[in-house]
């Protein structure tokens, strides 16, 4: 199949020779595949663009002009003419829940739902498709978009849903709602207490309203029955496809269980994974007191999945008020958001993590819970000055002025999503006020202070497709372009800065920056083919993948 207004002047098959001028295979190897008129963001200090690149078995062979590429050229193979569009190293979003995606794609899609109401409503559609005994699950109600902004209640699912549990996420994954049979089913009464690190949303009376925050969540979801490998297998292809024909050619999958990483590493071993996976394990207390028995995972699959990672949260969500922060929210003066997890455990994690050689990479989100994460970091890196830990924290989302500085001191990596800001911009200010908002979603003063930022997503919290990410984080605007002049523009990225956070830093972020995140000769052959030429303005919004190639397979070609 031919990419969608690309011209190939040579095709796989054998007996077909190059198109006059294309060369005539006067390499010793020809490359299987030839790119050339290209518009080539190498990410290489060395030579920063080109406009041809050629790819061998699963490296890049060449990198440089159209004349030098022709001479790769021979019978076998493919040559395709991109007349100018925009070719990067392969785009990896360095914060995603692959798995959770697909899980996102088997429920009730709740994206969008104007009102407490719509949402339901969509519950009940999904519960009409549903086998009669399963629960009716779905993702992404955001109460910021209803009026008034106020968490649902148990009583609107119970009127459309009465018999059947159902458990619908936040769209950040930080907070539950379930209506009456979900409640039961887990044995949630007025007398169930908060869990540490979790709040259970009640009426005046004391009684659960249906609202479940962070650590609560998980008093519904061990109820919820289990999931089997084939479903588990069944999410992640369905997810890791949609992923690719974005343009995506890897993952930082943040935070799985054992029963999905043995769903990962039969994926991987079959050869059935189209992407690449650098996934980090779902901290709990017994994986960190049994770290050093733990073998890490490394390049499986013939280097599409690496577990060398842990995930742990520090606190919650800003947009559910459980981000943990110095002083009261502004829009809640009695809250300061939740610790999800003790400061000391996550230092005691990050000591173990330093000493057997393992990745921490903690959630944090409100400036109270980054200046702790920091702090224990500074800690464990002390006691291993000579390790290369690569500590990340997660989202880094709201930063105290002092602690801006601290990630490029520590090494510490800030793993930023850019939409992230563009969502939350209408209500951020309202939960931490003019003040504290100028340490938020602060791209620009984390590089300036010397800190490496990783791009991601986060999704299924936001869109799989990285030029959404890319588009916020050179113009901090809406799809729609507001506010005029972006949201606190200062902060605002280059063009090459954006896809610097999405290609060299997350090689870096994963240990693989020797072999991937830039278009060199020697490096895994994993390319971004756009459909026209990238700016920094709104044309990112429709700019698609037209070619995905991983490890020199082409894994996704537009139809």
């Amino acid at each position: 199949m031919l990419l969608t207004g690309l011209t190939a002047a040579s095709s796989c098959g054998a007996s077909e020779a190059p198109t006059e001028g294309a060369g005539t295979g006067e390499h010793a190897q020809p490359a299987d595949l030839v790119l050339l008129g290209g518009a080539v963001m190498t990410m290489a200090p060395d030579q920063p663009a080109a406009t041809a690149v050629a790819v061998r078995g699963r490296s890049i062979a060449y990198v440089g002009d159209d004349a030098g590429a022709r001479v790769w050229i021979g019978p076998e193979t493919r040559v395709i003419e991109l007349a100018g569009r925009a070719v990067t190293p392969g785009l990896v979003d360095g914060h995603a829940h692959l798995y959770g995606q697909g899980a996102a794609m088997d429920g009730v899609d709740l994206a969008g739902a104007a009102s407490e109401a719509e949402a339901a409503a969509r519950a009940a559609r999904m519960a009409a498709t549903v086998p009669e005994g399963e629960w009716i699950l779905g993702r992404a109600w955001d109460q910021n978009r209803w009026q008034p902004a106020a968490f649902p209640t148990r009583a609107s699912l119970d009127a459309v849903v009465p018999e059947r549990p159902v458990a619908l996420r936040r769209v950040d994954g930080h907070a539950l709602w379930a209506n009456s049979a979900a409640m039961a089913a887990a044995g949630i009464t007025a007398a169930t207490p908060d869990p540490a690190g979790g709040r259970i949303v009640r009426d005046g009376a004391g009684t659960p309203t249906g609202v479940f925050i962070d650590a609560a969540m998980g008093l519904i979801g061990a109820a919820i029955p289990p999931v089997n490998a084939g479903a588990r297998a069944r999410r992640i292809r369905t997810a890791a496809a949609a992923a690719v024909a974005t343009g995506l050619t890897g993952v930082h999958e943040m935070g799985i269980d054992d029963a999905t990483l043995a769903v990962y590493r039969e994926l991987a071993r079959a050869g059935e994974l189209p992407l690449r996976v650098y996934a980090l394990l779902s901290y709990r207390p017994e994986l960190i007191d049994g770290l050093s028995e733990r073998a890490q995972i490394l390049d499986e699959g013939e280097g599409m999945l690496t577990v060398r990672g842990i995930k742990m949260y520090a606190d919650g969500a800003l947009g559910s008020r459980g981000a943990a922060l110095h002083r009261p929210y502004d829009d809640d003066p009695d809250n300061r958001g939740l610790v999800v997890t003790p400061p000391s455990e996550i230092e005691r994690a990050a000591r173990a993590a330093a000493a057997h050689g393992w990745q921490l990479a903690v959630h944090a989100i409100g400036d109270r819970a980054n200046t702790a994460v920091l702090d224990a970091f500074a800690a464990a890196i002390q006691a291993a000055p000579d390790r290369d830990l690569r500590f990340r924290v997660e989202h880094a989302q709201i930063l105290a002025a002092a602690d801006i500085g601290r990630f490029g001191a520590l090494g510490v990596l800030a793993s930023m999503q850019p939409t992230h800001a563009t969502s939350d911009m209408p209500w951020a200010e309202d939960r931490v006020g003019p003040e504290r908002i100028r340490g938020a979603y602060a791209w620009r003063a984390v590089l300036a202070a010397g800190g490496r930022i990783v791009g991601g997503s986060d999704f299924p919290v936001e869109q799989v497709a990285p030029r959404y990410g890319l588009y916020a984080a050179v113009t901090r605007q809406d799809p729609a372009g507001q506010p005029p002049g972006g949201w606190y523009p200062d902060q605002r990225l280059s063009l090459d800065e954006a896809v610097r956070i999405f290609t060299v830093a997350p090689a870096y972020a994963a240990f693989a920056e020797a072999r991937r995140g830039r278009l060199a000769v020697g490096f895994d052959a994993d390319i971004t083919v756009f459909d026209g030429p990238l700016a920094p303005d709104a044309s990112l919004l429709s700019r698609e993948a037209a070619l995905t190639v991983v490890a020199g397979r082409v894994v996704y070609e537009a139809p």
